[in-house]
Parts: C-alpha cells; sequence; structure tokens
C-alpha cells in the first residue's frame, strides 16, 4: 500500500525522505483535517465548564480514552491522556 498518499508533507516535499519521527511525527491529512474541524468548530476545555462546547469536548476527550484502551488492551481508568 503507499501510505505517503495519506501524508501532505510528502505530496508537497516528493522526494523526501522523513526519518526523524522520534522528534516530530508528520501528520495524515485525515488527522490535519480532524484537529482544523476541532479548532473552527469546538474548540473549549475538557471537564472545565457546563456549557455545549466543554461537554462535547469532554465526551470526545473520554471517547478517545476508551478507544486508546481498547487498542492496547488496557482499562479505562489506566489512560492519562495530557
Amino acid at each position: 500500500m503507499n501510505y505517503k498518499k495519506d501524508f501532505p508533507i510528502f505530496k508537497n516535499n516528493p522526494h523526501l525522505v522523513y526519518l526523524d519521527s522520534a522528534s516530530t511525527s508528520q501528520k495524515p491529512k485525515q488527522v490535519i483535517k480532524s484537529i482544523t474541524n476541532f479548532y473552527e468548530k469546538e474548540n473549549a476545555n475538557v471537564g472545565r465548564g457546563i456549557y455545549t462546547l466543554t461537554e462535547k469536548a469532554s465526551e470526545k476527550y473520554n471517547q478517545a480514552r476508551k478507544t486508546i484502551a481498547r487498542f492496547i488492551n488496557a482499562e479505562t481508568n489506566e489512560m492519562k491522556l495530557s
């Protein structure tokens, strides 16, 4: 499979061979799109309010904890995302 097509950095730098992932990992366009969407439409602190945006952010945060816990075969309460 050609995974490079998912990463805009390689489209913009076609001859790039990136080996510095320990310092900075490149982001696939799906992640960039999701982050952009969050900042443009849903940006709020997690667990610090009772208004709609913070409730949505908290819900997504907790869902991410569950998803990651399942992926690494851990309990949700073992997950600390910071």
